[in-house]
Parts: C-alpha cells; structure tokens; sequence
C-alpha cells in the first residue's frame, strides 16, 4: 500500500525518529534502515523520515550520536576479544580467575613432595667399639647413594619449575580480567550518558513546543523540487 500521510510531525513522531536512529547506529546498523523502520511505523516514506532527521531533529542530538558511534566501536571491539580463543580452562563466563586448580596442585604437592631422608647405610660389625674403628664407605654404597640424592634433586626443580609457570599463567590472566572489567565500566557510563541526553532533549523539545504555536505548518514544492513554507 502506497504511503501517503502528509500531516506534520509531532513531538512524539521525531522521538521515535531518534530513538530509532540511534539505536541502529550503536547496534551498527544503517540510517537508512532506521528511516524505513520509523516509515512502516508511521505511515511516512523513508525519504520524508530522512528529509525529517537531517533537516530538523538531527541537530538536536549531535552529543547522542558521538556517544552511539563510540559505542559501536566498543561493541565491535569486545566482540572482537570475545571470539578470541581462551588462554587458560578453568575460569568462568565472568572471566573470574579460579584458583582451585593451584590449591589443588600445593595440597598434592605437601602431600607427596617430600625429599627422601638420607638413607642410613650398614655398618661394619666389630668385635668392639673401643678396640676398632669403623670401616669406611665401600664404592657401591656411595654410588647408590649418590644416584638416590641426584634423582631426589631434579624431581624437586620440576614441581618448583611447573609451580611457577601455574602462577606466572595466573597473574596474565588476572590482568586480562581487570581490563575487561574496566571496559564493561566505560560501556555502562557511555550508556547512562546517552540515556541522559535522550531525556534532556525530550525536555527541551517539550519547552519549544509550548513557546511557539502548535498549528501544522503548510509546504507547497516549488519548480526546482524544492519544500518551501507557505504562509498562511
């Protein structure tokens, strides 16, 4: 059905004409698209919602429109870090670090961690204490004592060495997650600002609205297709 309403905009008409428009920018939609959504729900072609927002109402929401293309690229970029692959399983949608894994790794760690006691080599029998002394340590002894303490060593810079790389992963992961916090924060303000200048233009429109005459203004085109006030 061809769209023929030719009745002059209200108040109401180009707050929704804003609204639309602003919300299809953050979102990272077209303008045109907001026309011909405002047009359907007015009765109104999509030119006449464009002529409207660029010949009137555009200039009262300059601000708005600054903060709704900020809000885009932040989208777009938060959308970007999220289709990123995880660094680390183990944390949350609320990309809250969980320290169960490290906890778990130092509770296994007390419990079988521990240096093999110096093993006690045999003593040579004597007769007597007094009379002999002590025969020294045979070759092998010392060999299997020392292969003992050699292995005891290594596996002890292995936990300390997986021990730091846990904690190192830790650390990057927090400082992910304090950035990520901070840029929710700014999103948040952005929007509450916007939702700010949406109610102090509604104000405004409502004081002009009152002050000048509320009779609908007649346009007639002239022969360069242009609209010009026709005056009554």
């Amino acid at each position: 059905m061809m769209k023929v309403r030719q009745d002059a905009w209200s108040h109401e008409d180009d707050l929704l004409l804003a609204e639309t428009v602003l919300r299809h920018i953050r979102e990272g939609s077209t303008q045109l698209n907001a026309f011909e959504e405002v047009g359907d729900a007015l009765n109104r072609t999509s030119a006449a919602c464009g002529f409207r927002w660029n010949a009137v109402v555009r200039d009262k929401y300059d601000d708005a429109i600054k903060l709704a293309k900020k809000h885009r690229k932040q989208k777009k970029r938060q959308m970007a870090q999220d289709s990123k692959p995880q660094v680390q399983k183990g944390f949350d949608q609320d990309m809250e670090p969980s320290y169960s894994f490290v906890e778990e790794f130092n509770k296994h760690q007390s419990q079988e961690f521990e240096l093999p006691q110096r093993a006690e080599l045999p003593l040579p029998r004597t007769k007597s204490v007094q009379s002999k002394p002590e025969r020294e340590l045979s070759l092998d002894e010392v060999i299997v004592f020392l292969r003992s303490m050699k292995g005891s060593g290594s596996k002890a810079t292995l936990l300390e060495q997986e021990n730091t790389d846990l904690k190192n992963k830790v650390n990057t992961l927090e400082q992910a997650y304090s950035q990520l916090k901070q840029q929710h924060l700014a999103i948040q303000e952005d929007y509450q600002s916007i939702i700010q200048i949406m109610d102090r233009a509604r104000r405004m429109a409502v004081l002009e609205e009152e002050s000048v005459d509320r009779s609908a203004a007649a346009f007639r085109m002239d022969k360069n297709g242009n609209l010009e006030k026709v005056a009554k």
